[in-house]
């Protein structure tokens, strides 16, 4: 494994100066197709070839839900009010609303995917969802947005979390991403998730700056590069990645607090997808486990590992 300190920061083009902004909502439109040529482009010779190509496919069901489903219910105005009043994230997961449109969401996925190849496990879950009532499924879907699992069912939160995934970017892309503010390190300002990576970008105006990317809503917001995504903690930043990965993608580790989140350079290679380059390094992760360090970052696909 290489190991480095403090990165170099990438250099702004001549006759650019990077103004990012602090937050951009998701595109539900082109998120998860986009995820989808990500984990088929990962899996051509990757030994989680076929979980890869198992995840694209849960992609595309995502990416074809998007055009057929019930209008999601954006937060009333008393509700963003009072958020932007206590500077909290105006989707509040504690408070998740159980809605027709998010079970619709999720029996559309369920009958969807069972069309896929997957795993045993995996078609084992999907038969004890099918045949779940409303309280189990609600019950799941709140372990997920507590960034928990229940380890018998890890299978399940798949499904989960990718009707979760559809349901909450379509809700924060009916925010105002100029009247989103920042919650604290680790936040996302949208719905207070936790990242799934960050991503060092090249996009014009950003060039060089760095973005947290929500697990949950895919929101992204902008962070301060080597500081602790975790913590806010800058000293004791550290940069590991697998020896032969090229970059990609790095551990950003924390002496303060002992986690790492991954931070991928989006810079160097544009077709990086936060999701889906994290299952994609499982490797780093193994490295970071076998040095004691505890992974700050959520990634519903990844769990059990």
């Amino acid at each position: 494994m290489a190991k480095g300190g403090n990165p170099l920061h990438d250099s702004v083009p001549i006759g650019e100066e990077a103004k990012p902004p602090f937050a951009i909502l998701p595109d539900p439109a082109s998120l998860f197709a986009a995820r989808a040529a990500r984990f088929r482009a990962l899996a051509d010779g990757h030994e989680l070839g076929p979980y890869l190509l198992f995840l694209a496919g849960i992609a595309d069901i995502q990416n074809a839900l998007i055009g057929g489903l019930p209008a999601v219910a954006p937060p009333t105005a008393d509700a963003l009010a009072r958020a932007a009043s206590f500077g909290m994230p105006p989707l509040d997961r504690n408070a998740f609303v159980f809605d027709e449109t998010y079970k619709a969401t999720f029996a559309k996925l369920l009958a969807a995917a069972g069309k896929l190849d997957m795993p045993q496990a995996a078609r084992e879950a999907l038969d004890r969802l099918a045949a779940a009532d409303d309280a189990r499924r609600e019950e799941l879907a709140r372990s997920m947005l507590a960034d928990s699992a229940e380890v018998e069912f890890l299978a399940d939160h798949i499904f989960v979390a990718a009707a979760l995934q559809v349901h909450l970017a379509r809700m924060a892309a009916t925010l105002d991403a100029d009247k989103l503010v920042e919650i604290g390190p680790g936040a996302c300002p949208s719905c207070g998730g936790p990242p799934v990576s960050s991503m060092v970008v090249g996009w014009q105006g950003s060039h060089g700056s760095r973005f947290c990317v929500c697990a949950h809503c895919a929101t992204k917001w902008n962070y301060v590069r080597i500081k602790c995504t975790l913590c806010g903690e800058t000293k004791g930043i550290e940069y590991h990645e697998v020896d032969g990965s090229g970059g990609a993608v790095k551990a950003e580790t924390c002496a303060s607090c002992g986690g790492y989140v991954k931070a991928m350079q989006q810079i160097k290679h544009p077709d990086v997808d936060p999701v889906a380059d994290d299952v994609a390094s499982l490797a780093l992760d193994i490295l970071m486990r076998e040095e004691g360090r505890r992974r700050g970052a959520v990634n519903p696909f990844l769990f059990g590992y």
